[in-house]
C-alpha cells in the first residue's frame, strides 16, 4: 500500500483558495467600474439639461408673442399719442424689426445674461428680477422646507400603518387639500383670519410683506407675521402631494422579501422602516423634493398675487398684464431654468441612493 507524501498533496479546492484571498482587493476593483458607469450617465443628463435650456429660450420668445395685446398701446393707454409717437416707441423697443431678427437678437443677448429692458418699468430685466428674488426665496423657501418635512414624515407613518384610522384621516385630508386651488384657499384664509368672520377676529395682515415702520427685531417679527397666511396656504397644498407620493412609494416597498429577512434577523420594526424601507422608497419623493426646490425660484404666482407679496410671482403677473415681453421672457427663463437645474441635481443624486440607476 503506497502512502501519499505531503509534498505531492493536491491543491486546495477553489472555494477554499478564494476564501484565502484578501477582502479589500475586490472592493478596490469595484470602485473603477462604478465611476466609469457614472461618467456617461452624468454626461447624458447634463446634455439633456442643456438641450432643455435651449428649448426654453426658443419657447420663451415665441410663446408670449401670441399673447393678445399691443404693449405700446397698453403703455400709452389714456395718454393722447400720435401715430408717429407710437411708431417711435416701437422702434425704441425693437418691435418694428422682422420677427427673425428679434429672435436672433434675443437669443444672442440672453446667452450673455442680458434679457433687455422692461417696457413698463424702463429698467434692466436682470435688476428687476434680482430685486424681487429675496422676497420669493424667503416665502417659498420656508414653505418648501416645512411641507417637505411634514409630507415625508406623515407619508411614512401613513404607509407603515396603512388601513388604520390615522392613515385614512391623513389620506382623506391630503386628497382634499391637493384638489383645492391655492388661490381659493388663500382667499378663504384672508376672509377668515385676516378680515375676520363671526367670532373669529382678524389676526393677520391681508397682504404685503411688511408694515413699513419697524426696525431690528420688530421688523423680523413683522415680516414673520405677514408670512403666516401665505406660508400656511403653500404648506397646506404642498404637503398633501408629498405625503401621497411618499405613502405610495413606501407601500410598494413593504411587500419586499428583504424586509422579511431584516425582521427575521431580529431588527426592530422602527429600524426596518428607517434603515431599509424608507431609503428604497425615496427615489420618487426625491424627484418631488427637487422639483419643489425649483419652485422656490418661481415662487407661487397665484399665492403671491392674492397676498400682494412683493416677489417674482407678483412681478410676473404685472408683466403679463401689459404684456411686458422682455420681463415676461426673462422671468420665464428663470422659472424654467430653476426647474431644469433641480431636475438635473435630482438625477445626479439618484445613483447615490440606488446604484442600479446607472446600469
Amino acid at each position: 500500500m503506497t502512502s501519499t507524501s505531503p509534498s505531492t498533496s493536491s491543491p486546495p479546492p477553489p472555494a477554499e483558495a478564494a476564501a484565502r484571498e484578501p477582502v479589500a482587493a475586490p472592493e478596490r476593483r469595484g470602485a473603477g467600474p462604478a465611476v466609469r458607469a457614472y461618467l456617461p450617465y452624468l454626461a447624458q443628463k447634463a446634455g439633456g439639461a442643456l438641450v432643455s435650456l435651449l428649448a426654453v429660450l426658443v419657447t420663451s420668445f415665441f410663446l408670449f408673442r401670441i399673447v393678445p395685446g399691443d404693449p405700446v398701446k397698453t403703455m400709452t393707454h389714456g395718454t393722447p399719442t400720435s401715430a408717429e409717437q407710437l411708431a417711435e416707441l416701437r422702434r425704441q423697443f425693437g418691435l418694428d424689426r422682422p420677427l427673425w431678427q428679434q429672435f436672433t437678437d434675443y437669443c444672442t443677448a440672453a446667452l450673455t445674461g442680458d434679457f433687455g429692458t422692461s417696457y413698463q418699468f424702463r429698467a434692466p430685466v436682470g435688476e428687476l428680477i434680482a430685486e424681487k428674488v429675496p422676497a420669493t426665496l424667503l416665502l417659498t423657501g420656508v414653505a418648501v422646507v416645512l411641507y417637505s418635512a411634514i409630507g415625508l414624515w406623515l407619508g411614512t407613518r401613513s404607509a407603515w400603518r396603512h388601513g388604520g384610522l390615522g392613515d385614512r384621516l391623513n389620506t382623506g385630508l391630503a386628497l382634499t387639500l391637493w384638489s383645492v386651488p391655492s388661490f381659493w384657499l388663500g382667499l378663504l384664509l384672508i376672509i377668515t383670519f385676516a378680515v375676520g368672520i363671526g367670532p373669529v377676529p382678524g389676526l393677520f395682515p391681508t397682504g404685503g410683506m411688511e408694515s413699513g415702520d419697524e426696525t431690528g427685531l420688530a421688523y423680523v417679527l413683522d415680516v414673520a407675521h405677514h408670512m403666516v397666511l401665505p406660508v400656511l396656504t403653500l404648506v397646506a397644498v404642498g404637503y398633501a402631494q408629498t405625503l401621497l407620493v411618499m405613502r405610495s412609494s413606501l407601500l410598494d416597498e413593504m411587500g419586499g422579501d428583504y424586509l422579511t429577512t431584516a425582521r427575521a434577523k431580529g431588527l426592530r420594526d422602527a429600524a426596518v422602516r428607517r434603515r431599509h424601507a424608507v431609503p428604497n422608497a425615496l427615489l420618487p419623493t426625491v424627484t418631488m423634493v427637487f422639483i419643489n426646490l425649483g419652485h422656490v425660484a418661481a415662487g407661487s404666482i397665484l399665492v403671491e398675487t392674492v397676498f400682494s407679496w412683493p416677489g417674482l410671482g407678483g412681478l410676473f403677473y404685472q408683466a403679463l398684464s401689459v404684456p411686458d415681453l422682455p420681463l415676461v421672457q426673462g422671468l420665464f427663463v428663470v422659472f424654467a431654468g430653476a426647474m431644469i437645474v433641480m431636475n438635473l441635481l435630482a438625477d445626479l443624486v439618484y445613483p447615490l441612493l440606488d446604484p442600479r440607476v446607472t446600469r
